[in-house]
């Protein structure tokens, strides 16, 4: 075997190592390093910031779940639907199909702001007793006397508004949620809209 020689060896190591750790000189610098602060987002003079004064409400001693789930059953719904129609002749329409009766009685309307006040009834649901419950003998008539007055249907009232959209009118119907679900599907199944 042959020896070689330091002169050898010396150098093609320093170069290995050289490659190896890489050249400082050869580096790019990093655009993150150049980054300068830009100026805050100002607000254009003539716009209002919105009003931040009830962001943070915070709630009264007491009050809890209960309080909350009441105040939900009882909050109103608003509820519509587009029709292509202007709005007087979506008014008449609309007047129309509620002369029929099913959804409810009219109480009132108001010609000059296209609004009627009914008083929408609800199906009440289908109280079948289920399959082992017929097997065994259960679901007899009391069952539905023993029921909640909401599940046995009742009346909701719910006002109907009709107001210009564009080239076409908007039914907007504000009131108990089982009545206003119930006129608003009937109305837009009934009068085709979208």
């Amino acid at each position: 075997m042959k020896k070689t020689s330091y002169a050898l060896v010396v150098p093609a190591l320093l170069l290995s190592a050289l490659l190896v750790s890489g050249c400082g000189a050869f580096r790019s610098t990093k655009e993150w390093q150049k980054a300068q602060q830009e100026a805050p987002l100002e607000i254009p003079p003539g716009l209002d910031t919105p009003s931040t004064s009830a962001a943070l409400v915070v709630p009264d001693v007491g009050s809890g779940a209960a309080d909350a789930k009441a105040a939900a059953i009882a909050a109103p719904v608003s509820d519509g639907f587009i029709l292509s129609d202007d709005p007087e002749a979506a008014y008449r329409r609309i007047g129309e199909l509620l002369s029929v009766g099913d959804l409810g009685k009219v109480v009132s309307h108001d010609d000059a702001n296209h609004t009627y006040q009914i008083a929408a009834t609800t199906s009440a649901p289908e109280n079948r007793p289920g399959l082992f419950k017929r097997m065994f003998g259960g679901g007899k008539k009391d069952d539905a006397q023993d029921a909640p007055a909401s599940a046995q249907g009742g009346s909701h009232t719910v006002v109907l508004a009709v107001t210009a959209s564009g080239t076409g009118s908007e039914v907007r119907a504000q009131g108990d949620a089982g009545g206003v679900r119930r006129v608003v599907d009937s109305l837009k199944s009934r009068m085709g809209s979208k």
